[in-house]
């Protein structure tokens, strides 16, 4: 007993010594205990000694996107949506844009030109939170001079302005520590920057070279109404009938069902769009309903696997319900080359 009572103070002086006041408390509280709870003090020493692990800790998915959207509180829809205030901003930019386009459409190269500008600043700023030191500057102002001199130049000067910024972006980079120090992950942040220009300015300047074209302002009304179907359809159908995940390591919410109910709108208004806007064969609206489908889910995977990679729901909080500016575009992005190319190609 005395040998046992020792050993527990020596513990206790120990423990006081290294700053353990956890440890120190717990043995003392079992100093007058018998023998036979040796295993007891044991135990209350260790709890106080080795943090619980979490099942979340285990857990891969437990960080980043899934984390944040585990712990955000439910907005009362099943698509994980503030759905009033996103109807409310959907409506109000479809309405706008819808106006802009019919009666003043060379505006709507001064809309986009900005949204351009904000989604590729959200970009950025999401990189460099992650220590991707991209080239905020050249990338910000290079992508708006990609995106303006498809207006007066067409798509020479989009390859033109893309080849300079993502040259400026480059020597940005390899010196933006001085001539003295060596720049560290040049080539990760160079190429990361350059995908950057291409993934939100270079193909926004298409949505400008399908408007320049005869009865543009048409042609990219249809684009717009038909992301709009694919949206509208994939989520109605995904909400009311999605049960096979289409891609749960990328995003999990999305359906195959979903993903139907895309195709049907988006073709139902291809047909549409196509035969009584731009009074074509519909056949062609089949195909670009089909072919903006199949972009504009890929659209949507690609910016949630560079979210989920960053660890963050979403790149900004400019547009309630919906997120940032860039969360808005990420599907219309590749929708506004898909259709410049079938539409110029067919038409």
């Amino acid at each position: 007993m005395n040998g046992t009572a020792d050993t527990r103070q020596e513990h206790v002086r120990d423990a006081g010594a290294s700053g353990h006041e956890p440890l120190a408390s717990a043995a003392a509280s079992v100093h007058d205990a018998p023998a036979a709870d040796g295993a007891a003090w044991a135990s209350a020493a260790t709890a106080q000694t080795v943090p619980a692990v979490s099942a979340a800790e285990h857990d891969p998915e437990a960080h980043g996107p899934n984390a944040v959207l585990a712990a955000t509180p439910p907005t009362g829809s099943r698509a994980g949506r503030n759905l009033p205030a996103a109807l409310a901003v959907g409506f109000g930019l479809g309405l706008s844009l819808i106006a802009i386009l019919l009666f003043v459409p060379k505006v709507f190269i001064g809309v986009v030109g900005v949204a351009v500008g904000v989604a590729t600043w959200e970009v950025a700023k999401r990189l460099r939170e992650a220590d991707v030191l991209v080239p905020r500057i050249p990338l910000i102002v290079g992508g708006q001079a990609v995106f303006w001199l498809g207006w007066p130049y067409g798509a020479s000067g989009v390859a033109g302005a893309f080849a300079a910024t993502a040259l400026t972006c480059m020597v940005w980079r390899l010196f933006d520590h001085g001539l003295q120090t060596a720049p560290r992950n040049f080539l990760r942040d160079t190429a990361i920057a350059i995908f950057t220009l291409a993934w939100i300015p270079l193909l926004a300047s298409f949505a400008t070279l399908l408007l320049l074209e005869p009865d543009g302002n048409l042609r990219v009304l249809t684009f717009m109404i038909l992301v709009v179907c694919s949206d509208v359809g994939g989520y109605v159908a995904g909400v009311l009938f999605g049960r096979h995940p289409m891609v749960p390591s990328i995003s999990p919410k999305k359906s195959w069902e979903g993903f139907g109910g895309s195709l049907v709108f988006s073709v139902i208004g291809g047909l549409l769009t196509v035969t009584l806007l731009l009074d074509a064969n519909s056949m062609i609206g089949v195909v670009l309903g089909v072919g903006l489908v199949l972009v504009a889910t890929c659209g949507d995977l690609i910016e949630s696997q560079i979210k989920r990679e960053l660890g963050i729901k979403d790149m900004g909080t400019l547009l309630p319900g919906h997120g940032g500016i860039m969360d808005r575009l990420d599907s219309m992005l590749p929708s506004a080359f898909v259709s410049w190319l079938v539409l110029s190609t067919l038409l």
